[in-house]
Parts: structure tokens; sequence; C-alpha cells
């Protein structure tokens, strides 16, 4: 099996953790409301992958809806197109390298025989470094704003939070800690691709023809000398 194999071992390894928390994630916020007829009532809006907040409401407080002064809530925020694009490229990249294993390991003679496979892994693998950049930005903006969109920040802009006999208080938020480690996965898979570039590269014919371009000088001096 070629060095890149090995990389594509340990890329393959980080692309489930990346879909595994990052799409596996669950969560809810929660408030404590106090309003006409109801007293300390927790109401609670759940989330999850692929975190389009714009369709997830709080519970009402109460049957009667506060009196009548209790209007349906709705979290702020469609975050699905980063997380999505995150997850996908994930999926993506791991069964890339499931085909690339069996191609080293299946294929070798075909593999190193045949010019146009190393040069197509080459080309992929540049791109998907860059996707790997792309992505884990746009992921990392992205978990940025949903913390904002699910945190104590949401009670001002509740209307039926400020309506009279109406009090709001944050309660809780779940942590989000799995969501910031798919992060740093995105980023170790940026770094694990790049580096595996080399090593792609020193399978095509590009590295061996700079090779014997740079062997001929020093054959030729040393003839004459």
């Amino acid at each position: 099996m070629p060095q890149s194999g090995l990389s594509k071992c340990c890329t393959q390894i980080f692309s489930i953790f990346v879909f595994s928390t990052c799409g596996g994630f669950h969560g809810e916020t929660t408030l404590l409301v106090t309003c006409k007829g109801v007293v300390n009532k927790t109401v609670t809006a759940v989330f999850a992958y692929p975190f389009r907040l714009n369709t997830v409401r709080f519970s009402a407080p109460d049957s009667n809806h506060c009196g009548g002064t209790w209007t349906d809530i709705y979290l702020v925020g469609n975050f699905s197109s980063s997380a999505q694009f995150f997850v996908t490229l994930a999926a993506l990249a791991f069964l890339y390298c499931i085909a690339a294993l069996v191609v080293y390991v299946g294929y070798k003679h075909v593999y190193q025989h045949n010019s146009k496979f190393p040069l197509t892994d080459l080309v992929v693998t540049i791109i998907t470094t860059f996707l790997w950049l792309v992505s884990t930005s746009a992921w990392a903006k992205a978990l940025a704003d949903i913390k904002i969109s699910t945190g104590a920040g949401i009670i001002p802009l509740i209307d039926s939070c400020k309506a009279p006999e109406t009090t709001c208080h944050f309660g809780s938020v779940t942590s989000m800690r799995s969501l910031n480690v798919s992060v740093v996965f995105g980023l170790l898979n940026m770094v694990l691709w790049g580096g595996n570039i080399w090593f792609v590269y020193k399978d095509t014919n590009l590295h061996s023809r700079l090779i014997r371009g740079s062997q001929v000088p020093g054959t030729y001096s040393a003839q004459r000398i």
C-alpha cells in the first residue's frame, strides 16, 4: 500500500467523527415563563441537525396561552446549508477513502502502471482539502450563530415576553461541546488531506519526471570530471 493509503485510513476515521458529532446532535433551549394564571412554567424548543431553527417553536406555557398574550414563538435562523455541506463532505470523503483503499490494495499494479489514476487522486485530494477549509469555516461561523440564536439573547426578541403581566427568564440550553469537537475534526481533516497531497504527488509521474530531470545534470557533470 502506498504511503497515501495510510493517510487516507486516518482521514476516513476522522470523517466518521465529523458526521457523528454534527449530524447526530439533538438539543433544546428552555425559558421560564410567568404570566397571568401561570407561574414559573418551563417552555422548550427542541432543535437538531440540520439546524433549521426558524422551524423550531417553543411549547406554549398553558392551554390558554397565558390568557391570549402568548403567540407562537420560533427560533431565528436557518443554518442547514452550512451544516449539510459540512456533513455531506464528510460522507463523500469517507466513501472516496474506501474506494481509494480498494484500489491501493486490490488493484495496486493498475494504480502504479496507469499514470491517470495517481493524477486523478492528486486532483481529488487537492480539491477535497480546499473544500474542508471552506466547509469547516462556514460551519464554525454557523455554530457561533446557533449559540446566539439559542442563548439568553433571544428573550428581548420575543414579543410575548413583553406583554403585560408576563415575565420570561432564560432557563438553559444543551451543551454544544460535541459541535465544537466537530469543528476541530473538520480542521484535522483539512490538515490530513493537505498533508496527503505530498504523498499522492510522489506517486504521480510528475514527481518521477522531476527526479529524473534533477539527476541528469549531475550525471553529466560527473562524467566530465
